[in-house]
This record gives structure tokens, sequence and C-alpha cells, in this order.
């Protein structure tokens, strides 16, 4: 396994030694890692350390403690779901849909990458998110501070102030939607970083997503939005599902992305 930790990051060859090390442990962008990982390092040993990490197989979000979400530093941690680029196109759904909206929910939020988002682009709003996970709800914390935001632990609705029913403007949810039996299909850096309660949907992947869809409607205001995320195969079960729920239905595709967004509309 390559190592840096002899190499002085402040030499003229280090920049090229860190991306030969990464460039060999399998990384798809070294130069472009490199150039992260030497920028967020405040000293040489700390830049030795992080490379070695990397190399070791923890992800450039966990090693640098932040990723980029919609020109935004969301932090992350240890054993928090790191947001996606594809689910930027959530975000610009409802943004679509609700440009107006008051009250904005973060379900299932992870490192609240959504919520903050959402209030970056709308303004100031009565923002909540949730999440079952006491890391996760941690760290989200620190990303939706600057908004105002509050974020509430439980199990997705039962976590939130009954004073927000219907009046939820934008129900933003990125459920975990990976059916059981793939999950060991999932990157390595997925499976053995990110918490299986944000990867697993159950036997078809649609368990979380048919749970809120079927309790959505009662905290919706009337023309609030809920959107979620999920897969071309899983599409059409999960627009049935919100249409069951007396919804509105739409399916947003971005080929572009390779991203799928239910969106739910209340009368």
């Amino acid at each position: 396994m390559p190592s840096v930790s002899a190499v002085p990051p402040s030499a003229p060859s280090s920049r090229d030694r860190v991306v030969l090390a990464l460039r060999a442990a399998g990384c798809v962008f070294p130069e472009d890692e490199a150039e992260l990982i030497l920028s967020a390092a405040r000293t040489p040993p700390e830049a030795a350390a992080m490379v070695e990490r990397r190399i070791a197989g923890l992800p450039l979000e966990l090693v640098v403690g932040w990723a980029e979400f919609r020109g935004l530093r969301i932090a992350v941690a240890p054993g928090v779901f790191v947001p996606r680029r594809r689910t930027e196109f959530l975000v610009e759904q409802a943004l679509e849909r609700a440009s107006g909206a008051a009250v904005v929910v973060d379900l299932c939020c992870g490192s609240g990458a959504v919520g903050a988002a959402l209030a970056a682009a709308l303004g100031p709003v009565e923002l909540h998110a949730a999440d079952i996970d006491p890391a996760a709800v941690r760290c989200a914390r620190g990303n939706i501070a600057a908004a105002g935001g509050r974020v509430h632990q439980g199990d997705l609705f039962e976590a939130l102030p009954r004073a927000l029913r219907g009046r939820v403007g934008i129900l933003a949810a990125n459920v975990p939607y990976v059916p059981s039996d793939e999950i060991g299909l999932l990157p390595l850096e997925a499976r053995d970083h990110e918490p299986l309660v944000a990867l697993d949907g159950g036997a078809d992947g649609l368990d979380v997503l048919r749970r809120v869809a079927a309790e959505a409607p009662r905290w919706l205001a009337p023309g609030g939005c809920v959107l979620v995320e999920t897969s071309r195969h899983q599409a059409p079960a999960a627009v049935e599902a919100f249409e069951r729920g007396g919804l509105t239905t739409h399916l947003a595709v971005s080929e572009e992305l390779y991203a799928h967004v239910v969106v739910g509309v209340a009368p």
C-alpha cells in the first residue's frame, strides 16, 4: 500500500507524490482529491494522515470533513450519510414547485444538506429536519443552524412537532431505497462507512417511501409538495404509492444526474 507519511506536503514535489499515492490506491480523480486534501490540511503531518486515511478507503468527504452540495459546504462526520450530487435535483424540483414555501421539512435528513440548500435558496423559512440516527441529528444541527433550523430525533413523522400538521410547504424526504438484498452490491465506501439505516429500504426498497407517502398528506399545506428520490425501476411503484395517498403525482427525471424524484402535491 502506498504511503506519503514521510513526504513533507510543503515540499515542491509533495502534490505530485500525493497524486501518485492516490492514483495507486485506485482513486478515480487523484489530482482533484490531492488539491482538496492539501487545501484542507492545516499542517504537513495532518495532510499526510489525511492521505493515509483516503488510501485506506475512507470516503474523501469524511477525510476532509465536508461535502459540496448546491454550492454549500456541508459538514459530514463518520457514520453519517454523505449527500449525493444527484440529490441536488430533488432540491431543484422542490424550488420549481413551491418557491413561496414558508415551512420546510427535511425528513430522513442525514447531514441536513437538503434542508440547508432549500433554506439558502428560499430565504427566511421555518425549517425543521428529522432523522432517527443520533449521529445524523448532531451533524444536521450544525449544518442548518445558520438558517435557524431545528433538528428532531425520531422515526419519520413521529419526530416532528404536531403543530406542523397541515402547514408544510415543502416536505423533502430522502428516504433509504436500496433493496435489502442489494446492499452488498453498493460501493465499498457506502457499505463500510455509511449507516445501514440510511441505505436499506426493505425487501423492494420502498418500505420507508410507502410510509412517507401514506402520512405526508396530513402534514402538507394546501398546494404543498412532498418529494422523494427513488430509482428508475422503482419509480412506477413509488408513483402508485403517492397516488394512493390522494396526491397529484409527477415523476421528474434527470438523465444527466441519473436522478428520479417522485413529487406529490396536496390538493
